[in-house]
């Protein structure tokens, strides 16, 4: 059977993956470094601070990468996951001014710009025949309120029904609760009522105060962060969650953040999904930055797969890391690759070189590169579908 559903809770993954992994892991032999660790995975024990720590600093890369493939092995077997979706930025204009952002634009600035209802439809339905999920995360615009961004969803569920709509990252959830003078969960409620289908998961950065009073300030707190993400998941609004490093944070704030996140996924079961991120620099104001080596990044995703037991997916976002990155990191942990995407402007006007000009055959051809089998996903996780690329067509005989 080529098409199969699952629960959102499992969003496909083995229901007896924990017994799985503990086999897989006592048939290997393992280093003084992880092998009190492999012994508390497999009695039952949560990993702590501690032990994240450890994980990032353990000196072999290749057997941190091994653990985590098992993990992800025994979850989703050898299924890597992508799905078609275009992402549209209704707006660059922000009212903040974030030091690691590109994208931002004050109000006045030559290259600002809002689209209106009409405009975004416009743009949607250049893709509409080729997607079933759009994206969309932009500035937070000074005057728009809820009504605005419920009257877009009600249009797009109107015009396009089978295309499912993830927009709104927390903090621009936080402004327009400001803006419109309602609470947190009633903003939600009205969006989702209009056809909201999930968060995003952007905005995370590093959930550490400190920090992000240095590349982010005034932007939701970290509480306010978990405590927008739990909102929505109280409401049945499934959402993803990121990271963004590579800028000033430690590695024990790495780890403090994942652990944050793992215990919100356990309280709510609400997280899909969790996107790790390197920094990209250019063009952004953020001198002081650390950047990450291609091992960083792999070492971040192969981290959190074996930490982040209570969230299904780990996404290699080919958007940030590229293509060539992106394969590898599916023998690193992650089991997701994102989608077609077709447009995006936050990463590339950070850097990003990425394509946009993926299809589905060409992500299929990538996924098969590593080794794993692909299959096309819905937005939540919960309708799948083995991706076999079309016959090529007979040519005809020459005369």
């Amino acid at each position: 059977m080529s098409e199969w559903v699952s629960t959102r809770l499992l969003a496909d993954r083995n229901p007896n993956w924990h017994m799985i992994l503990n086999e897989f892991l006592s048939e290997e032999s393992w280093s003084k470094t992880l092998q009190p660790i492999v012994e508390k995975i497999i009695n039952g024990i949560v990993l702590d601070q501690t032990d994240g720590v450890e994980l990032f600093n353990t000196p072999n890369l290749f057997e941190l990468g091994r653990l985590a493939h098992l993990h992800k092995l025994a979850m989703f077997g050898n299924r890597a996951y992508f799905n078609s979706n275009v992402h549209v930025n209704q707006t660059n204009i922000c009212v903040l001014a974030c030091r690691f952002c590109a994208f931002r634009r004050g109000k006045k600035a030559e290259d600002a710009y809002a689209l209106t209802i009409d405009n975004y439809l416009d743009e949607l339905s250049k893709f509409s025949a080729f997607v079933n999920e759009v994206h969309s995360v932009g500035g937070l615009h000074p005057e728009w309120t809820v009504e605005h961004y419920s009257q877009l969803f009600e249009r797009i569920r109107r015009e396009h029904p089978h295309i499912s709509i993830k927009a709104l990252t927390a903090v621009e959830v936080k402004h327009l609760a400001q803006l419109s003078n309602l609470s947190i969960i009633d903003t939600l409620s009205i969006l989702q009522q209009s056809g909201l289908t999930s968060l995003p998961g952007g905005g995370a950065e590093i959930l550490d105060d400190d920090v992000r009073a240095i590349i982010c300030n005034g932007k939701e707190s970290s509480q306010e962060y978990l405590d927008i993400h739990r909102a929505a998941h109280l409401i049945g609004l499934p959402s993803n969650c990121t990271m963004l490093f590579g800028t000033i944070e430690t590695v024990e704030q790495r780890v403090d953040h994942i652990l944050k996140l793992r215990d919100l996924a356990t309280e709510t079961n609400g997280f899909q999904c969790f996107v790790p991120y390197p920094f990209l620099p250019d063009s952004t104001r953020l001198p002081m930055a650390q950047l990450s080596t291609g091992q960083e990044i792999l070492r971040v995703i192969a981290v959190s797969r074996i930490l982040l037991d209570s969230i299904p997916h780990i996404k290699a976002y080919r958007m940030n890391i590229g293509d060539e990155l992106a394969e590898l990191a599916l023998q690193f942990g992650a089991d997701d690759i994102d989608g077609t995407v077709q447009q995006e402007s936050i990463m590339h006007l950070a850097g990003s070189t990425t394509p946009l000009t993926h299809d589905l055959l060409q992500l299929s051809k990538l996924v098969e590169n590593a080794g794993c089998i692909p299959v096309k996903r819905n937005t939540t996780y919960t309708s799948f579908e083995e991706f076999k690329p079309p016959k090529p067509a007979k040519r005809l005989p020459m005369a």
